[in-house]
């Protein structure tokens, strides 16, 4: 077994090791401050301990520093016993129905994964669309959108990255220099992320979102209403997404021959679709239909689990083969952001940081979807899309009073644009996945990247001022 030695100076490592240390203590006398300090004018004791626990967790989300799951069972732990919350109003507020409905998405989505039938539909379009270079490229595209409408984004990528990867090196792709693995890898990844934001079901940011929305004002937003809503959005970037990719990359080969020849050993040694496909898939159908149809009535999260059932009474799944599909870290991580935010609002801190930092400035509707979205976006290039929607959507529900807007308006403006991370590899799994191939380099992603982030602001926005009064989402004329 090699051995690797560190011939760093002994200086140079003691820092290294202390710096951990350091951090912590330092981030601790800090929060004892904030909690010692005389309360400001126009807050309440409550409210100023909720921006203590509030600055603690966004260092430790932004910072990265112990895992995003850990910092939110810390805000879990620290409003009661800073008295912001009563512990059993804390600990009941873990329930929310967003937690429960991401649960059972992820598992829906695990059985999906695990019975095969993702990987199916995914080589069959391949095969059979993708007859020529230009075809085959928009397939993945639109396969990597369409599918990430009904199962996290994160998990189609992982899903269809080892096909790409066999069709690139089937066609004798030379990793950072074909400009057509380019175009593949990066519409793999620009697919995942659009699509993503099309549902509740691409990522669980939305859901999250309507969690903390409904605990603090009561109001939510039905499945459908939602896709209504972002449709616009979605489509456009699709269009300019595939045109810019024609646009920046040439394609550098004329046949995929051998490409097919991949795909069909794939699916030839899936054999026939079986019986749990079959039924896999019924369920995927009908429970789409009822969060369409009947979630606003019985609630998303009774949909979910009633699914959920569904596949292990027909026996379709058992649990240890959905296990690794199901994301705990995310879960923790939702039911602590929606305590936070709900201490936020409640002891009445939102508010007071909103009319203290921007609240003084941004007195049309407009403007403040306008900064919103924009800092959401920005935001999500360099932190989880979920920290995003947990420092950002208490402070904009608190801002809605002086602005007169709308909350639902405010959670559509930090939520769809927080999904809209196309730059960097940190910025979501599928941008990771992609660039891990080594055929596309970090700097391709982002030269790219930074013009579809801000064509996404643009349409975004159009889209908030002159789509949304039509569909009764109105205010911002």
């Amino acid at each position: 077994m090699a051995v690797e030695i560190d011939r760093r100076s002994i200086w140079v490592l003691l820092v290294l090791k202390g710096l951990r240390p350091a951090f912590f203590v330092l981030l601790a006398a800090g929060f004892y401050y904030l909690i010692k300090m005389p309360t400001p004018e126009g807050l309440t004791p409550e409210g100023k301990n909720a921006i203590a626990v509030f600055i603690l967790c966004l260092i430790l989300w932004v910072s990265n520093i112990i895992p995003l799951a850990i910092t939110s069972l810390f805000a879990i732990a620290l409003v009661p016993l800073v008295d912001i919350l009563p512990k059993e109003e804390v600990y009941g507020l873990f329930g929310n129905e967003a937690v429960f409905f991401i649960l059972g998405a992820f598992i829906l989505a695990g059985a999906v994964m695990h019975s095969g039938l993702s990987n199916r539909i995914a080589l069959v379009i391949m095969d059979r669309f993708g007859s020529s270079p230009a075809r085959l490229l928009l397939s993945i595209y639109l396969l990597a959108a369409l599918l990430s409408c009904f199962m996290s984004e994160h998990a189609v990528a992982a899903m269809l990255f080892p096909i790409v990867f066999e069709i690139a090196k089937s066609l004798g792709l030379r990793p950072g220099r074909s400009t057509y693995a380019k175009m593949l890898f990066l519409s793999l990844a620009w697919g995942c992320v659009i699509g993503g934001i099309a549902t509740f079901l691409g990522g669980a940011r939305v859901p999250l979102a309507l969690g903390i929305l409904k605990e603090t004002t009561g109001r939510t937003i039905d499945f459908i209403s939602y896709s209504v809503g972002v449709f616009p959005v979605v489509v456009i970037m699709l269009l300019f997404g595939y045109f810019l990719l024609t646009r920046l990359f040439s394609m550098d080969i004329d046949s995929v021959e051998k490409a097919h020849e991949v795909l069909k050993r794939r699916i030839q040694s899936m054999g026939k679709i079986g019986y749990n496909e079959y039924m896999v898939g019924i369920i995927l159908v009908v429970t789409v239909v009822a969060w369409a149809t009947l979630g606003a009535r019985v609630g998303l999260a009774t949909v979910s689990l009633a699914a959920v059932v569904a596949l292990f009474v027909l026996r379709l799944v058992r649990w240890k083969d959905i296990e690794e599909y199901v994301n705990w870290g995310i879960i923790l991580m939702y039911g602590g952001a929606i305590i936070m935010g709900t201490a936020l609002e409640r002891s009445g801190a939102a508010m007071w940081i909103a009319q203290s930092t921007i609240g003084g400035w941004m007195v049309e509707p407009w403007l403040a979807v306008a900064v919103l979205s924009l800092l959401a976006l920005l935001f999500t290039e360099g932190i989880s899309n979920a920290a995003v929607i947990a420092i950002l959507l208490p402070v904009g529900i608190g801002l809605t009073g002086g602005v007169n807007i709308d909350p639902v308006l405010v959670t559509y403006a930090i939520a769809v644009p927080a999904g809209l991370a196309f730059t960097l590899p940190l910025s979501t799994p599928a941008n990771a996945i992609a660039v891990s191939s080594t055929y596309l380099t970090i700097r391709d992603m982002a030269k790219a990247g930074v013009i579809m982030s801000i064509t996404s602001w643009v349409v975004f926005n159009l889209v908030a001022r002159f789509y949304w009064p039509l569909i009764g989402l109105g205010g911002l004329r």
